[in-house]
């Protein structure tokens, strides 16, 4: 049953995405706008395969764990439309924090920053994703298991859930009036990628953005989204592109001046330094306001 349902969605999204970005990349090759690059492409692909290689070595590890917590589930959702919904509404809330932990905690962060190294935005940069991070997803799942909810079927609405969190992926979809209040819309999710101050952490949801706006992380897009890293990477060498940033902890670590400070250079946020030589998202924000 679980292979097919895989197969479905494979089947209905592979068609969804040769047409779409077909289309942006006609669009983009018959314009001034030049929103896509051999190497850029190329880059997404081959993580995307980092990423699914350790995915699928790594499921058996994922369901062992998540189908113990299921063995001692507290709840029992009968009924069949009630039981997909709230998975559905549960799982964007978990991912929310999955999200928010990859951004706020450097450890995670040097994991996810390959997903938005890119200075380019477009739908195949959906698929550049964040190779390791199949190692400890679904630590994050582990409650939905917990609740009831069977652990192909979270597999399941994960996967169903990334077609939508790819396609949000481009800049040729402008505003979308109230949708831009409920959903993780392309306009929401360009501010997510965005390296402009204000735009730093912002727009975690997948598929709601009302999470965003619950927990203090949302950022409407009121200016040009300058995409990538605050510090560009600058290099397409697939090894740099993965572990830059596992590179830069170590150093600090190593030159850090006391527990505290090696502890923080792994747990702390991104940007943390213990000398304030660098910013973290919410100082430079902070300093923008100052300066306002």
């Amino acid at each position: 049953m679980e292979e097919f349902r895989e197969s479905l969605l494979i089947l209905i999204s592979t068609p969804i995405y040769v047409l779409v970005i077909g289309l942006e990349l006609l669009l983009s090759y018959t314009s001034s706008h030049q929103r896509y690059s051999t190497k850029g492409i190329l880059t997404n692909l081959y993580l995307m395969l980092c990423n699914m290689s350790i995915d699928l070595l790594f499921r058996g590890v994922s369901l062992l764990f998540l189908n113990y917590f299921y063995s001692i589930h507290v709840i029992s959702i009968e009924h069949v439309v009630l039981y997909w919904f709230i998975l559905l509404i549960a799982e964007d809330f978990v991912f929310y924090w999955l999200h928010w932990a990859d951004h706020h905690i450097r450890l995670f962060w040097a994991v996810h920053v390959t997903h938005h190294s890119s200075e380019e935005f477009n739908l195949t940069v959906g698929f550049r994703s964040s190779v390791f991070q199949p190692l400890y997803r679904f630590i994050f799942f582990i409650p939905l298991a917990w609740l009831g909810f069977q652990p192909l079927d979270i597999m399941f609405m994960y996967s169903a859930t990334q077609i939508y969190g790819i396609l949000i992926h481009t800049q040729y979809i402008g505003k979308l009036g109230i949708l831009d209040h409920i959903l993780a819309t392309p306009s929401n999710h360009r501010v997510h990628h965005g390296s402009n101050i204000r735009y730093l952490d912002r727009n975690m949801g997948m598929i709601f953005i009302f999470w965003d706006k619950l927990f203090g992380t949302f950022e409407e897009e009121t200016e040009h989204v300058k995409f990538g890293l605050t510090t560009p990477l600058q290099s397409h060498n697939p090894l740099k592109i993965i572990f830059h940033e596992w590179v830069d902890m170590y150093k600090d670590v190593m030159n850090a001046p006391d527990w505290h400070s090696r502890w923080m250079y792994i747990f702390g946020p991104p940007g943390w330094s213990h000398d304030g030589s660098r910013k973290t998202s919410d100082q430079l924000r902070a300093e923008m306001g100052q300066l306002r």
